[in-house]
């Protein structure tokens, strides 16, 4: 499968080395192609590019760059013309620049909306599917946890768009949970929050969120 990665920071080069590891063409969208120096040293392969070229490119998008500039991103990705129909896993999670309080995040929305909701609107054409914002990009492929594999929670309104990513969530080593539509991003964004605390609060960061399930 050909997938284009928008981004070049940490995440948006752990979840490359995942779909790398599978046999899949990855290509980055990104205006800083040095930060993947390393990176492509290690990976045969893949290839930086422009944010443009990387979104037509993908058969699969991952959007993996900071919460405050994705917009910006899919701007100068023409994802109206490039991403139309397209499957993009968004990533994000709209972290301020203030620093925290008390170990926890502030994010630039209110609580009654989300940084997915504004995405999808700017961009209806778009197929947003929510994954991936709520651990920390050493665990996103491969997961490693007592108890077994941890729950990511996804949402978006493009039923298909979903089942594709539950597919690469299952080949990720996750179990996958459908919270619904886009407006479900007003919980699944915070959840970012909640996972940063311990490492904010106590230096800890191997961790993971689990959906368990009473007794049958």
């Amino acid at each position: 499968m050909k997938v284009g990665i928008l981004g070049s920071g940490p995440v948006a080069r752990a979840l490359g080395s995942g779909f790398h590891a599978r046999g899949h063409e990855v290509v980055f969208g990104t205006r800083d192609p040095a930060k993947l120096d390393d990176w492509l040293a290690a990976h045969p392969g893949g290839r930086a590019a422009g944010l443009a070229e990387a979104a037509g490119h993908g058969e699969l998008v991952v959007l993996a760059v900071k919460g405050s500039t994705a917009a910006e991103a899919l701007r100068g990705a023409d994802a109206g013309r490039t991403l139309a129909g397209t499957t993009v896993i968004d990533t994000t999670n709209p972290i301020s620049d203030t620093p925290p309080v008390g170990g926890v995040l502030g994010y630039f929305t209110g609580p009654n909306e989300s940084l997915m909701e504004r995405l999808q609107a700017e961009f209806p054409e778009v197929r947003f599917v929510k994954a991936f914002n709520s651990v920390g990009n050493q665990a996103m492929v491969d997961p490693a946890f007592e108890g077994g594999p941890p729950t990511m929670f996804v949402c978006g309104d493009d039923a298909r768009a979903k089942a594709e990513v539950t597919g690469v969530l299952d080949d990720f080593g996750w179990e996958t949970e459908d919270m619904g539509p886009v407006e479900a991003a007003r919980a699944i964004e915070p959840l970012c929050v909640l996972w940063c605390l311990p490492g904010l609060l106590h230096g800890r960061w191997d961790h993971a969120f689990k959906l368990v399930r009473a007794a049958s």
